[in-house]
């Protein structure tokens, strides 16, 4: 009994001094204080048990937090994929859209306006032909 108030005063202890988003601290700490109590179990209370245990808790703990941010990458490269798509999606249907005929071009009319031979600023413009968009 004396070795498991021991040891929740070790865990609530190691939790008061790590920081708030440090749960890999917390879960080492936690995972190896449960190896080392198993081994303690375990071993009857052998120093080389006790030792076996807490670094095998830990390795547990690394082991689990390696492969949750390993599904964490795959989950964002996935995501970030799927965004990329989504992106190309929406200009391809933008590209679609723009090229389809308006339904307001019945309301446009175009009103070709002749402009002269014309010298501005020193520079002569030969005679065109513009056209003025008039939208009703």
């Amino acid at each position: 009994m004396k070795t498991i108030i021991q040891l929740t005063l070790l865990l609530a202890l190691a939790g008061l001094l790590t920081g708030c988003a440090a749960t890999r601290t917390v879960s080492d700490v936690g995972f190896g204080a449960g190896g080392a109590a198993l081994g303690g179990v375990l071993g009857k209370n052998h120093p080389a048990a006790i030792a076996a245990g807490a670094a095998g808790g830990i390795l547990l703990s690394e082991g689990l937090h390696y492969a949750a941010k390993s599904q964490t990458g795959k989950a964002y490269t996935s995501g970030y994929d799927q965004g990329r798509s989504d992106a190309v999606k929406q200009q391809y249907w933008l590209q679609v859209q723009n090229q389809q005929p308006n339904q307001r071009d019945a309301r446009i009319r175009l009103y070709e306006v002749h402009l002269p031979e014309q010298m501005i600023d020193g520079v002569i413009f030969q005679p065109t032909t513009k056209f003025l968009r008039i939208e009703e």
